[in-house]
């Protein structure tokens, strides 16, 4: 199987809301980009890149030049050959989110090339998941706002990201909790606690309901986030501190985690499996999230979200957010998707819509 053409297509979809987290990030609308490989036999494959200077460091002009450095010797290669390719494109440091768009679509060309439903080629320990929505920063009234419209399309599982603020944060968790008793809330801190005063947050957070909490301390403190993990006072999950299989091993060796959240938008497919099978076989619970992406992306991502590892909510609503799309997602039932409900679709005709 060999490369005949490689495009990117950027395209831009405005959100319903803003949604706000960390220090000051804010998000209006998926500013993304297709990577379009299609292979000598006409067979296409394409993978969503969410383009995220304040996270991964990447522009749409980064993902060019790295898509433009990989292409010569992606024209040499058999991408037949996927662990090869996967040696090609760690040849390239970084680039998280370029490499692994590139990676899924030729993982959906290959498939077509064989005649297979990508689907059939990921594995799959269940036949329903749970989703979650992601709440942003706010007030209590827009905290509220947000998750009854997610509560209306179906979810009923909400990750909350909170800004390091006591009182406020305390105030939108009691919110969230009370007005939807049925519902499971779970926090982002999104590495705002202090180490000194973590623990006791946490307990505050439990007794007001949470189930577990997202990067509660700075990456850069590991020893404080395994003696965090080793007080046991909530689930901890693990995101931007293993963004990566090496990161994993990093996390797994220290022990700071309960929880791996996988995404797809930064690993591709094979390194995302891979960190699942290393963490089952490591006695560690696993989640997968979107990385904010469109349907398209979203239903990609969702793919993983089959595997056996994949045992808490995973992160697959946010596209709900977006004013359209340009693939299927599959409804959202009482909490739940269905694998069945589950393809890789794809609309030239209303990707034209966003295409910039």
């Amino acid at each position: 199987m060999r490369l005949r053409e490689l495009r990117l297509r950027p395209f831009r979809i405005p959100l319903a809301a803003e949604l706000r987290w960390g220090a000051g990030k804010r998000m209006d609308a998926l500013e993304h980009a297709l990577v379009e490989v299609t292979l000598e036999d006409g067979s296409t494959g394409r993978g969503e890149v969410a383009v995220r200077p304040t996270i991964y460091g990447e522009t749409l002009g980064s993902v060019r030049a790295a898509l433009a450095w990989l292409e010569p010797a992606l024209r040499k290669a058999d991408l037949s050959d996927h662990a090869g390719v996967l040696r090609l494109l760690g040849r390239l440091p970084c680039n998280l989110a370029a490499k692994a768009g590139l990676e899924m679509a030729i993982w959906e060309a290959r498939a077509a090339a064989l005649g297979q439903d990508p689907l059939d080629l990921l594995p799959a320990g269940r036949k329903r998941v749970r989703v979650s929505f992601i709440v942003g920063q706010g007030d209590v009234e827009a905290t509220l706002e947000s998750a009854r419209f997610a509560y209306a399309r179906g979810v009923r599982v909400f990750k909350l990201k909170t800004g390091g603020e006591r009182e406020p944060d305390e105030a939108r968790i009691r919110a969230l909790v009370e007005a939807f008793p049925g519902a499971e809330v779970y926090v982002d801190a999104n590495e705002t606690l202090e180490p000194e005063t973590a623990a006791e947050v946490l307990e505050r957070w439990r007794a007001l309901g949470v189930t577990m909490v997202e990067e509660p301390l700075p990456v850069e403190r590991l020893r404080a986030r395994a003696a965090l993990r080793k007080r046991a006072v909530l689930p901890l999950i693990a995101d931007d501190s293993a963004f990566t299989p090496r990161d994993l091993e990093r996390e797994l060796e220290q022990d700071t985690f309960d929880v791996l959240n996988v995404k797809p938008a930064r690993s591709g497919f094979a390194p995302g499996l891979a960190m699942l099978d290393r963490a089952r076989t490591s006695g560690k619970e696993a989640m997968i999230g979107s990385q904010a992406m469109s349907s398209f992306g979203a239903a990609r991502a969702a793919a993983l979200a089959f595997h056996p590892a994949a045992t808490r909510p995973s992160e697959l609503a946010f596209h709900l957010l977006a004013a359209g799309g340009f693939a299927p997602f599959p409804e959202i039932r009482e909490g739940w998707i269905e694998r069945g409900e589950l393809e890789f679709g794809f609309s030239e005709a209303a990707f034209a819509r966003w295409a910039l």
